[in-house]
């Protein structure tokens, strides 16, 4: 059971400090909002990952791989949407504006979204956790709950300690906040097209 254990936490805490979609939402959304708003979403991945489970553990690693390239483009699109709400907000960024009460549960609605449309989660409970998840249920159940566990609540306390960092650098004043966000804004756009692209290739070359 403790090697499934380690496991988990090994590879969640990888996945959750490597940059990609939902770790720069979550930025964007910090500098933005503050760590109040923003914290809910660090519970996204529990409400994108259970559908992505169920097929990939029903799949067992043969998800068609177009099935993946439209994912990347529907991704890429819906990433250049966010990182064109998040130049929208640097464009008109006022520090002393009120945030909705209800900007919690948008962020954590966004942020599953997001994950939702990440070929990253697919491709890795297709190729790594969803084999290994079998495999050490299979032997005990307990294993498999371990890795789950393991998995799970370390990518939340990553993405959460994410928040946090970003935070601070939002207390470091408006122009600061501003830059920041400007930044997120432009690598939101940046994954977008890299996705969206990266999509194009797969599906002119598959023909």
């Amino acid at each position: 059971m403790l090697n499934y254990l380690i496991f988990g936490i090994t590879y969640a805490f990888a996945a959750g400090v490597q940059p990609g979609p939902l770790q720069t939402y979550i930025i964007s959304q910090t500098i933005e909002k503050g760590w109040r708003s923003t914290l809910p979403a660090i519970f996204a991945p529990l409400i994108s990952d259970l559908p992505i489970v169920v097929l990939i553990l029903f799949l067992l690693s043969s998800v068609p791989d177009n099935f993946i390239i439209f994912l990347r483009m529907g991704g890429g699109l819906f990433l250049i949407y966010l990182g064109y709400r998040a130049y929208k907000s640097w464009k008109n960024y006022n520090p002393d504006e009120a945030i909705s009460d209800t900007s919690g549960k948008q962020t954590l609605f966004s942020a599953a979204l997001v994950n939702l449309f990440n070929p990253n989660p697919y491709l890795g409970w297709s190729l790594i956790m969803g084999p290994m998840l079998l495999e050490g249920w299979r032997i005990e159940p307990v294993n498999g709950i371990a890795l789950l566990v393991g998995f799970y609540i370390t990518l939340i306390i990553t993405l959460a300690a994410t928040i946090i960092i970003f935070a601070f650098a939002r207390k470091l004043g408006p122009k600061i906040s501003k830059l920041l966000l400007g930044i997120s804004s432009i690598v939101l756009f940046l994954f977008g097209i890299y996705q969206l692209s990266l999509g194009i290739y797969y599906f002119v070359n598959m023909q």
